[in-house]
């Protein structure tokens, strides 16, 4: 078995990011030019033709910069400048010195998504017509082969093509029918009339596909040897010939098109006429079609069969109601309901007198004293169960395990909390390196400034959750980097100006002893 050819991971990624609509549309853009035989369009062209494929969405751009940017980062567009135009302006150059083109492997991407939405939207059939169309093709290549005329291969090209393109339509149409086919009998519709009708159809179209589909194989087999007769190669060949294919650099594209034909023919032969003595698969169709048949009409009957029930819920409880009406008293009526509806007082025989030697045996449960039942039996079902009392538990040891860690954790904290502060401002690169909880407690102060909005001066300010560290962080003027390390890696990012104190009631805490000058 051939090995299956790879995929690149980015061929299909435009689809799953956040703007995946922009750079669907885009390439849908690229898709039709190419229909229209226009191999590059420029930054304006784009912008023109987005609407006219369903993007009417307010779009910037820097927006439309960006998802052209992308596509050509993933190789689904080529981008190449025009030299040769002319511009007046400088702007007017930026826009349209560029121009993009569609690679092949972004037509590959976008016949792949436009498959992926006709197969979503379409529906499978068993069509008798493509059995007809399938032996009619192979007819007239049997009569085409027979006269030597080289003006004939163009002809032998076409018919062969389109019996290939009948071969394709019956093998996708079948799959998709069959997989359609599986889900109806799986279905419960709740709608019994409307699942009635889908179900009487299905057995209908099944019936009329079966009918002399024995017939119309054994014509196809037939033509199908009668071509074999007359040799598949010299009807490759002559194909070939009228093919008229264009010269490809580096590879002779003959050799894959006579392996693509080889392999379309295999196909064909499965279907009809299998060289290895197996099942046609076209009578697998056919015993697939019956089998269906008969599991939708043993559905069908048992629908039909729910339908003809003598009585119904509605029925009984409209019966009810006239023996209510006509009761004779009123006593009558509640021996009606209690056998009715069986909401009698309750009778717990199981349960026994506190004193049992005191009442007889032989006495009826009827004249025997009432017992008295648990409130609990009522309400759960079970009665209560008197036991020892649980042993309580000595939590005095656990208690001071909690506050010895409650402390020695605060201690933790408060030493991180110490070891950050800076006593005014100082450059991020001032830290150096540090351990990983003091790293963590600071990147958790960087992260709340970072989120926070900057003031007109650009100065970000965030305290902690307690309320007693803040962070007054300022973005660098100069573009410095800072780099801080840790046992496990490092980090590097801007080199931020910042201040962390520690608040209290009179005000920020005194200097650190370690805080520097600003550098």
């Amino acid at each position: 078995m051939p090995a299956l050819p790879r995929i690149p991971p980015e061929m299909f990624r435009f689809t799953t990011t956040d703007r995946a609509d922009l750079h669907t549309a885009t390439l849908h853009v690229f898709g039709e030019a190419n229909e229209r035989l226009e191999t590059a369009l420029t930054f304006d062209e784009v912008r023109e033709r987005l609407r006219g494929v369903g993007w009417y969405a307010p779009l910037t751009d820097t927006e439309l910069t960006g998802s052209l940017t992308q596509l050509v980062g993933w190789q689904l567009l080529d981008v190449v400048h025009d030299h040769a135009g002319n511009y007046a302006t400088a702007q007017e150059y930026e826009r349209k010195n560029l121009q993009y083109s569609l690679t092949k492997r972004g037509e590959a991407a976008f016949a792949g998504v436009q498959h992926a939405l006709t197969m979503l939207s379409s529906s499978g059939a068993l069509q008798t017509a493509v059995l007809d169309a399938v032996g009619d093709r192979l007819n007239e290549l049997h009569r085409l082969l027979g006269d030597d005329d080289p003006t004939r291969n163009r002809r032998i090209f076409t018919t062969l093509q389109e019996l290939e393109g009948h071969l394709d339509a019956l093998r996708g149409n079948t799959k998709r029918f069959n997989g359609e086919l599986q889900r109806l009998l799986r279905a419960e519709g709740a709608d019994l009339t409307t699942f009635h009708e889908v179900k009487s159809a299905t057995v209908a179209y099944l019936q009329e596909f079966v009918t002399n589909l024995e017939q119309r194989a054994d014509t196809i087999r037939a033509a199908l040897l009668a071509v074999e007769e007359q040799g598949v190669g010299v009807l490759q060949s002559r194909a070939l010939d009228g093919a008229e294919l264009p010269p490809v650099p580096g590879a002779d594209p003959a050799t894959a098109w006579l392996a693509a034909r080889a392999a379309k023919w295999e196909g064909l032969r499965l279907w009809f006429h299998p060289g290895d003595g197996s099942l046609p698969r076209v009578s697998r169709l056919h015993d697939v079609a019956r089998r269906a048949i008969v599991s939708l009409l043993q559905v069908l009957d048992r629908i039909i069969e729910s339908r003809r029930r003598s009585s119904s819920a509605a029925a009984d409880f409209r019966v009810l109601a006239r023996w209510f009406a006509t009761a004779p008293a009123e006593e009558d009526a509640h021996r009606l309901w209690g056998v009715a509806f069986g909401l009698s007082p309750a009778r717990h025989a199981h349960l026994g007198h506190a004193d049992a030697e005191l009442i007889p045996v032989g006495v009826p449960w009827s004249e025997a004293p009432p017992v008295e039942v648990s409130a609990l039996l009522r309400a759960k079902g079970r009665t209560e169960r008197m036991g020892r009392t649980g042993r309580v538990r000595d939590v005095g040891r656990l208690r001071d395990e909690r506050r010895a860690r409650a402390q020695r954790e605060r201690a933790e904290l408060e030493a991180a909390w110490q070891r950050l502060a800076t006593g005014g401002n100082v450059r991020l690169s001032w830290f150096g390196e540090l351990d990983l909880e003091t790293f963590g407690r600071l990147l958790d102060l960087l992260g709340r400034a970072l989120a926070e909005r900057p003031g007109g001066d650009g100065l970000r300010r965030a305290v902690t959750s307690d309320g007693r560290v803040e962070i007054l962080l300022r973005p660098p003027l100069d573009g410095r980097v800072a780099e801080l390390r840790t046992s496990t890696g490092r980090l590097s990012g801007p080199d931020y100006l910042v201040d962390v104190h520690t608040l209290s009631v009179d005000g920020p805490a005194a200097a650190s002893p370690k805080a520097a000058v600003l550098r």
